[in-house]
C-alpha cells in the first residue's frame, strides 16, 4: 500500500449521523511527487465513497512547485472546500491530507445541510494587500461576503490562519484581526473565535496570509460555549491577541469541541520549558486536557489533531510524548513554526462526545 489511512468515526447512537475524520499519509517517501499525489487522491476517493465530504486540507512540502499539478488533478473531481498549504509532513513525504466527512447530507447550493443546520467550510481564503495586516483584515471581509448573511461574530466557530514567515508577519496578522473584530464588535468583553495562527505558505508568494474557516447557520442561543481553563492558561488578551482557547458547540445528540492551537504556556502568558521539546509537549497536552475537561471531554475523545513543530529534529521526541499520553491519536505531524520562536511544538484538535440535550436539534 502506498498510503496509510487512519479514520476516527463517531456516531452517538443508533440512527445518528456518523462523522469521520480521515488522515492520509504516504508510506514511501522515495516516490515522486506525482506518484504520491495520485496515491493520496485515490485514498481520498476511497475514504469518501458514500459520504458527504465537507472539507479537506492538503499539506504540501513545496506548494509553489506542487500546486499546479494538484490544481489540475482536483479540477476533474467533485468540488469540495479544499485548503492547500505548505506545511511539510514530518515523515519525509511530500503530501498529506486531512478530510472531514459525514453520512450523506443534503447540499442545496453546495452547502451541506441537516436538521436545520447549514455547515459552511471556507478554504484557502486570500486577499491582496500591502502587508499582512491589510491582507488579514481583507480576508475576514471576504469571508463575510462568502457567508451570505451569516454573522462572523455569532456563526463562525473556528478559523485557521496560515502566515508566511510567521516571525516577521504574525504581528500584522494580530493587528489586522483586531481591526476587523473592532469593526464587528468582538472584544474581550464579548468573545472571540477559536483559531490557530501558524507558519504556513499559500501557493502564491504574494499571499502573506491564508485562512480557512468553519461556520454554522442555525445555531441557537446557548449552543456555543467558550473554554478558558484559567488554572492552566492565560486569557489571550493578556498578551495582545484575540482568539478563544477553545469553543464547544452543543447539539441535541453530541458536542463538538474545537481546541485552538495550544502550546507550552502558563496562566500568566509565559512560555514554559524553553528549549525542551519533550517538556513543552507535556505541558501542551496538560493545557489541552484542561480545556477538554471544561467541555466534559477527555484526550481520548479527540477525533483529529495536527501537531506543529518548529524544528523537524524535535519530531521524534514530541511524538513519543504525545503518543504516550494519546496512544490512538489520529494525528498528522507537520512543519509549522509557532507565533513565538521559543514555542517548539503546538497542537490543535477537535473532540467529539455524545450528549443528550433536547433543547437543541440533533446534529
Amino acid at each position: 500500500m502506498k498510503t496509510r489511512i487512519t479514520t476516527s468515526a463517531f456516531a452517538p447512537g443508533k440512527g445518528a449521523v456518523a462523522e469521520y475524520h480521515v488522515m492520509v499519509s504516504v508510506t514511501d517517501p522515495s516516490l515522486s511527487y506525482e506518484e504520491q499525489l495520485d496515491a493520496v487522491l485515490e485514498a481520498c476517493k476511497e475514504a469518501s465513497r458514500g459520504r458527504t465530504v465537507h472539507f479537506r486540507r492538503f499539506f504540501l512540502s513545496d506548494a509553489a512547485n506542487q500546486f499546479p499539478l494538484l490544481r489540475e488533478a482536483l479540477a476533474a473531481q467533485p468540488q469540495v472546500p479544499t485548503s492547500i498549504v505548505q506545511q511539510a509532513p514530518l515523515d519525509g513525504t511530500r503530501i498529506a491530507l486531512w478530510m472531514y466527512c459525514t453520512d450523506p447530507f443534503e447540499a442545496p447550493r453546495g452547502i451541506p445541510t441537516h436538521n436545520g443546520y447549514a455547515h459552511h467550510w471556507s478554504a484557502s481564503l486570500v486577499c491582496p494587500g500591502r502587508d499582512s495586516r491589510e491582507q488579514m483584515s481583507g480576508i475576514f471581509q471576504k469571508l463575510e461576503q462568502q457567508l451570505q448573511g451569516l454573522s462572523i461574530a455569532s456563526d463562525t466557530v473556528r478559523t485557521w490562519i496560515f502566515v508566511r514567515d510567521v516571525d516577521v508577519n504574525y504581528a500584522g496578522v494580530v493587528e489586522g484581526r483586531k481591526d476587523y473584530f473592532n469593526q464587528i464588535g468582538l472584544t474581550a468583553d464579548t468573545h472571540y473565535i477559536a483559531s490557530t495562527g501558524i507558519e504556513g505558505r499559500a501557493p502564491h508568494c504574494r499571499n502573506l496570509v491564508e485562512m480557512d474557516a468553519y461556520s454554522v447557520k442555525g445555531l441557537r442561543k446557548g449552543q456555543t460555549d467558550y473554554l478558558y481553563a484559567p488554572e492552566n492558561l492565560s486569557p489571550t488578551a493578556l498578551y495582545g491577541v484575540t482568539f478563544e482557547r477553545g469553543t464547544a458547540i452543543s447539539y441535541g445528540d453530541r458536542k463538538h469541541v474545537f481546541i485552538s492551537g495550544t502550546a507550552s504556556i502558563d496562566k500568566k502568558g509565559k512560555v514554559l520549558h524553553a528549549g525542551d521539546p519533550a517538556a513543552q509537549a507535556g505541558r501542551m497536552l496538560d493545557n489541552i486536557e484542561a480545556l477538554l475537561h471544561e467541555a466534559g471531554a477527555e484526550l481520548g475523545d479527540i477525533g483529529m489533531a495536527i501537531v506543529y513543530l518548529r524544528d523537524p529534529a524535535d519530531e521524534p521526541v514530541a511524538r513519543r510524548v504525545v503518543e504516550a499520553r494519546c496512544p490512538s491519536l489520529n494525528a498528522l505531524y507537520v512543519l509549522g513554526p509557532v507565533c513565538r520562536p521559543s514555542w517548539l511544538v503546538e497542537m490543535e484538535c477537535i473532540a467529539l462526545i455524545p450528549q443528550e440535550n433536547p433543547s437543541f436539534p440533533k446534529f
